[in-house]
C-alpha cells in the first residue's frame, strides 16, 4: 500500500507554456528597450529558465526575434482585419487612424515594432528584415484593397501614400504630439482616397 503524502506537487510548465512565456518576455523587452539592447540572458532571467531550456525553444536570438515579429504581425493583422468595414474604405481608415491615435497615447508607446526592428537590422537579407518586409508587404496590400474599394485610379500609388502616412503617424505618436495623431492621420488618409 502506498503511503499518502500531503505534499502537493507543482506541475511543470508544458513546452508550449514555456515558449509562450519566453515570447511574452521578449515582447516586453524588445519593444521597451530595443532588440539589440536586450540580451538572451535578460529574457532567460525574467522567465526564470535555464539557458538550455531557452535554446531548446529558440536556437538563436535571431529565431526569437523573428518569432516576436511574427507574433506582432499576427496581432496587427487580426486588428486590421477586424476594423475593416466592407464597402466603407473611409470608415476603415477612420478606425485605423483612431486606433493608432489611441495606441500612441498609451504609456510605453514606442512607435511601430517593425520600423524599430528595421532600424536595428540594416541587412535586407537578415531573417529579421525578411519578417519585417513580409508584414509591411501585407499592410501595403491591405491599403491597396482599401484604395481600390474607394475607386482610386492609381491604387498602388495611393497604397504607398497610405503606408507613408501610417508610418509617419506611428513615429509622430512616439516623438511628437500623440493627442493629435488620430485627427491629423484621418484627414490625411481621406485626402489620399478622395
Amino acid at each position: 500500500m502506498k503511503a499518502e503524502t500531503s505534499e502537493k506537487t507543482t506541475p511543470r510548465p508544458s513546452a508550449s507554456d514555456t515558449r509562450a512565456r519566453i515570447l511574452t518576455a521578449a515582447n516586453e523587452q524588445f519593444y521597451a528597450n530595443g532588440i539589440r539592447a536586450t540580451s538572451a540572458d535578460k529574457i532567460i532571467e525574467q522567465v526564470g529558465i535555464t539557458k538550455v531550456t531557452f535554446y531548446r525553444h529558440f536556437r538563436t536570438k535571431s529565431d526569437l526575434v523573428v518569432a516576436y515579429l511574427e507574433g506582432q504581425a499576427a496581432a496587427e493583422r487580426a486588428w486590421l482585419t477586424s476594423i475593416r468595414r466592407d464597402g466603407d474604405p473611409a470608415g476603415s481608415l477612420s478606425a485605423l487612424a483612431a486606433g493608432i491615435g489611441a495606441a500612441s497615447c498609451r504609456p510605453g508607446f514606442r512607435g511601430c515594432a517593425f520600423i524599430n526592428a528595421a532600424a536595428e537590422f540594416a541587412d535586407p537579407a537578415d531573417p529579421v528584415r525578411v519578417a519585417v518586409d513580409a508584414h509591411r508587404q501585407w499592410i501595403l496590400q491591405y491599403f491597396a484593397a482599401l484604395a481600390a474599394d474607394a475607386g482610386v485610379s492609381e491604387v498602388e500609388s495611393a497604397a504607398r501614400q497610405l503606408m507613408m502616412l501610417r508610418d509617419g503617424a506611428m513615429v509622430n505618436g512616439y516623438l511628437g504630439q500623440s493627442d493629435s495623431v488620430a485627427s491629423a492621420l484621418e484627414a490625411a488618409f481621406v485626402s489620399v482616397i478622395a
